[in-house]
């Protein structure tokens, strides 16, 4: 940690400014300010505002204890008080107000064994992971405070950890993905220290639960940097420990006739690339599509073949997701399109029954973008994706065409019967198509006889 603070005047951007969470975040501060305390802007929203871009959110850090925090505001929900966070409600947000705290050792590589509050941010600052993490902005001043060079790391593109490295990383394991997620997502390099800690250490990441490990992979995967991301897993030694299926990949060679861009993992990589409407469904399905090659890879004649990988690569694609503690329906629906993926090789040899199956599929959607997203990242043949979207308007059109049967009536037989046209022809004529959709009227002749029938009613009221 730096010894001295390093002050920069900032001018928030008028249209985060003039927004109304960022109001509510500047009144929140000034309630704390007016009653004696500390309070500024911390985190990830600092390092959003320095790099242009717009801030999920907006945390305050502040030397009030909890119960002085939750005194000062009408509602707040103190769900992480035994840590020094309050939730704070102001009109339709929420803010996490955190009091100063100093972290002492962490026994289980995550929780620290004691958190005591402080009145110096300082020392708040020394706690926290990355230096780009740790600026604090004074919204009263509109001044950004630096206790750790984050500032300097931001305009060089560096990813450097507040102190030393390997016991920022023994503190939270996690820290590891979290260095490489912040990396890849903000265009920045880590630092030489920061990256050998991480090699090191690559292999405390499986000490982790599941459910921390999973929820870190999918924001990588959902951010456009997930071909960042996952090189630089790979590039860590990270990927060998959280997902060791992914990184056998690595030399797996492939047909070039079929796979011109190199093996299965740089076919992967390419693909994450490609996807241009990242769901879990979609990013997860991509991922493991060729979960199974390395395994079922075998050579006849020089060239490579992977007899089943798809049937394979389903139960492993299963296994790798309950092993994340993936939700049913997500795990359920990515097993689905692993296993579905070569179906569509040979779309235009399916009979009219197989077809209207398969489209009628509730994760159709996601084995159809699936197998776009395969084939122009190797051999780059679209025909068969253009016969399924194809196929799929004609069928859209025989469903529509089979929902909406031709009305029993027109306007030539209300005509006939002794209507003049004009507006209440139109009008009958939809009240009788609509008795038809709801089956209350069966046949032409049944039409015809409620036609008369209304026409001598209002002749009568006439």
């Amino acid at each position: 940690m730096t010894e001295n603070i390093t002050e920069f005047s900032f001018r928030v951007p008028a249209g985060i400014a003039q927004s109304a969470e960022w109001r509510g975040m500047r009144t929140a501060a000034e309630i704390l300010k007016n009653a004696g305390f500390q309070a500024c802007l911390v985190g990830g929203a600092v390092r959003d505002l320095l790099l242009g871009l717009t801030p999920k959110d907006f945390d305050i850090a502040t030397d009030a204890r909890p119960d002085e925090i939750a005194g000062l505001f009408e509602r707040s929900i103190p769900l992480g008080a035994s840590f020094g966070v309050v939730t704070v409600l102001l009109e339709d947000f929420s803010y996490e107000v955190a009091t100063f705290r100093e972290e002492r050792s962490y026994m289980d590589g995550r929780h620290p064994e004691s958190v005591t509050y402080t009145k110096d941010p300082r020392l708040d600052a020394a706690r926290r992971d990355f230096t780009v993490n740790a600026l604090m902005f004074d919204p009263e001043r509109s001044v950004i405070l630096d206790y750790t060079g984050g500032l300097a790391d931001l305009r060089k593109g560096i990813l450097r950890t507040v102190g030393n490295a390997e016991r920022r990383f023994a503190e939270d394991h996690l820290r590891m993905l979290r260095a490489v997620r912040f990396a890849a997502r903000l265009g920045f390099e880590p630092d030489g220290e920061t990256f050998i800690a991480i090699r090191a250490h690559a292999g405390d990441i499986a000490t982790v639960s599941p459910e921390r490990i999973r929820d870190e992979l999918q924001k990588m995967l959902l951010h456009p940097s997930r071909e960042r991301a996952f090189r630089m897993l790979s590039a860590t030694g990270l990927l060998k420990v959280v997902l060791p299926e992914i990184e056998a990949m690595r030399g797996v060679t492939q047909p070039e006739k079929f796979h011109p861009e190199g093996d299965v993992f740089e076919h992967t990589m390419l693909m994450l690339t490609h996807i241009m409407w990242p769901t879990p469904e979609i990013v997860w399905s991509v991922l493991l599509h060729d979960v199974a090659k390395p395994v079922t890879r075998t050579v006849k004649d020089g060239i490579p073949h992977f007899y089943g990988h798809e049937a394979i690569g389903a139960e492993m694609a299963e296994t790798i997701m309950k092993r994340l503690r993936h939700m049913n329906a997500l795990t359920e629906s990515v097993t689905a399109a692993v296993k579905n993926h070569m179906r569509y090789a040979h779309v235009d040899e399916m009979r009219a029954s197989t077809w209207k199956r398969i489209a009628a599929d509730r994760n159709f959607p996601v084995e159809l973008e699936l197998h776009r997203i395969d084939c122009i990242s190797c051999h780059g043949f679209l025909q068969n994706y253009v016969r399924m979207l194809d196929k799929l308007r004609d069928l859209e059109c025989e469903q529509r065409d089979a929902a909406l049967p031709p009305p029993f009536l027109n306007g030539n037989d209300l005509i006939a019967l002794g209507m003049k046209p004009g507006a209440a022809m139109g009008i009958l004529l939809r009240e009788i198509a609509d008795l038809q959709l709801e089956n209350q009227l069966k046949t032409r002749a049944e039409a015809l006889e409620y036609a008369r029938k209304k026409l001598r009613t209002e002749i009568t009221s006439a």
